[in-house]
């Protein structure tokens, strides 16, 4: 580990804080409807497309309404996309490489499986790929199914966060919102206009944005190459600030085309961070306490910053089975990094993708050393909470910290409270059903991948770290992240399904416990302070909180864990592979 190493994090951590508080007062001023510098600009379009879709945005919602126009609207655009995939063969946008004597147009329409693995993934938020973006996609899958969904499903999550903080804000309240006009305003006033920055930024920086067939090049020994290109900045920020993470290309932000220059790579960084951290500036704001958000912000970056050292210390540090095969000991693991990031920004760049439900890697995670591989493995079963994907971050946060407080009022015998509302029966089981359903989910199907031959044999490495490939495989596709080992065929059948089935469990069966939250807190009246109130501003509240976090990831994951990178890295160090 280096000082510049060092730097470089404390920069990027030092960026984050700083754009937290302006950005979290303009996100509780758009989910207000209160007017921004935006409105002149947008405001008609916003209004264009409530009266085309006939939606009232004055109307609230009940809690069970929101979420079944929540459901209703991702279901069908899920169908739509399954569709598209389908047929693309036959559509326009085709680059020219795909039509070739070889692979007739037709044959780019995906299968039925890895189609549906597909749709689910993207409109989840979790743009899990297990297909090779410019090898099996036209331009205008990218840009109509895939592109769309990246904007879309951001919006949706943000939603789910907002409602629930209305739910903490409002007393006795029968209604948590508007879902619709909640898309709305995260796309039109929140996205958009920072997707348009970041993708000036990136175009400059020599990020590729064209619809130009692919053309092909003479190499300089003499043979020919294809080089893929295609509208990639404009993906490339909506899919880092959406924290969506799906690669227009197969090596995702490993590629030249997608990210260029060191400078590029530090943004890409902050912008998945980005929102996460300004919903939590939003969450104070609107409850009118703004260090309640910097509790919140305060406890993620407490564990970030604990998974970033472990993997930058890993990597560093290297094998010492490569050092007894003549590898020196100082130059550490550089296995699957690019020489232009190195294992700072690598090690960086892998806790950010997997703490924020991201899933985009600069560096192959097939490469890391197993103490390294157990930080993207918790940061996932955490439920995605340290700073965590686009509102699913703050609202899965949120529901931890209704634990807490059940957990301190217990300590002390009184009834447990959280911004003034009670937490009483009712709020515990629904937080304990968010909990377990992705434990649930992570587990099971990792068994059932394990106890079959099939889904087996399709795990290219042996031993623990071939278990660990499956089990990063459930917890990515349940925690909406979408990275992966590298090391499993996933573009099987079994595997298509089963994790599209993962990935819409930790999805919506995750956001229905959160919006059931949000309308039994505003239903409730606001109960004052009193001195055997427990605190949740304190640095206390924030150990507890971490510790609550920590306690049930280990109580639930570590067996599993114990099978894979723990036991791979006592392996590792008594000189066996497996």
């Amino acid at each position: 580990m280096t000082l510049l190493g060092w730097a470089q994090i404390a920069l990027f951590l030092a960026l984050l804080y700083l754009a937290t508080r302006p950005l979290g007062r303009y996100l509780a001023r758009v989910f207000a409807g209160e007017r921004n510098a935006l409105d002149r600009v947008l405001g008609p379009l916003e209004r264009l497309i409530y009266r085309l879709a006939g939606i009232d945005p004055h109307v609230e919602m009940h809690p069970t309404a929101y979420a079944l126009a929540l459901l209703a609207f991702s279901l069908v655009g899920t169908l739509l996309t399954y569709v598209l995939l389908r047929c693309q063969g036959w559509l326009p946008l085709n680059p020219m490489g795909f039509s070739t004597a070889t692979a007739p147009r037709g044959a780019t329409a995906m299968t039925p499986d890895l189609a549906f693995n597909t749709a689910v993934s993207f409109a989840t938020n979790t743009n899990w790929q297990a297909y090779g973006g410019e090898s099996t996609l036209s331009y205008l899958s990218q840009m109509l199914a895939l592109a769309y969904h990246n904007w879309v499903s951001a919006a949706a999550g943000m939603a789910v966060a907002v409602a629930l903080v209305r739910g903490f804000a409002r007393r006795g309240a029968a209604t948590i919102g508007n879902f619709w006009f909640d898309l709305v305003r995260a796309t039109l006033y929140v996205l958009l206009p920072l997707c348009v920055v970041f993708s000036l930024v990136l175009v400059s920086q020599g990020v590729a944005q064209n619809l130009a067939p692919y053309p092909t090049v003479s190499t300089l020994d003499g043979g020919r190459q294809t080089i893929a290109m295609g509208p990639v900045a404009s993906q490339e920020a909506i899919k880092m600030l959406g924290t969506n993470g799906g690669g227009f290309f197969n090596a995702n932000s490993a590629h030249p085309f997608e990210n260029p220059t060191p400078l590029t790579n530090m943004l890409s960084m902050l912008s998945i961070f980005l929102l996460p951290a300004a919903l939590f500036g939003m969450f104070g704001a609107m409850v009118g306490d703004e260090r309640q958000g910097w509790a919140l912000w305060a406890a993620s970056a407490v564990m970030f910053l604990v998974g970033v050292t472990t993997v930058y210390a890993a990597e560093t540090a290297g094998s010492p089975l490569a050092v007894r095969h003549g590898v020196a000991a100082g130059q550490g693991n550089m296995e699957g990094k690019e020489q232009r990031f190195g294992q700072a920004q690598s090690a960086l760049f892998t806790t950010v993708t997997t703490a924020a439900s991201c899933g985009a890697v600069c560096a192959m995670h097939d490469s890391l050393t197993p103490l390294a591989t157990l930080v993207p493995l918790v940061n996932m079963q955490t439920d995605e909470v340290i700073f965590g994907g686009v509102g699913a971050g703050l609202y899965g946060l949120l529901i931890y910290a209704v634990l807490t407080v059940f957990i301190a009022g217990l300590m002390v015998g009184r009834t447990p409270e959280y911004l003034g509302k009670r937490i009483e029966a009712r709020e515990v089981k629904l937080a304990m059903l968010f909990v377990l359903v992705s434990s649930a989910s992570i587990l099971c199907l990792t068994a059932l991948a394990v106890s079959l031959p099939g889904p087996s044999s399709g795990v290219l490495n042996g031993g623990p770290r071939g278990f660990g490939e499956m089990l990063y495989a459930f917890s990515s596709a349940t925690g909406n992240n979408g990275s992966a080992l590298a090391g499993i065929t996933a573009n099987t059948p079994f595997y298509n399904v089963a994790l599209g089935l993962a990935m819409l469990v930790g999805r919506f069966l995750m956001m229905l416990p959160a919006l059931a939250l949000a309308g039994s807190l505003a239903a409730k009246k606001y109960t004052p302070p009193s001195a055997g109130t427990f605190p949740t501003t304190t640095g206390l509240f924030v150990a507890l909180l971490v510790g609550v976090i920590v306690i049930v990831a280990a109580l639930t994951f570590f067996p599993a864990l114990s099978l894979g990178p723990i036991l791979e890295h006592g392996l590792m160090h008594a000189g066996r592979l497996f």
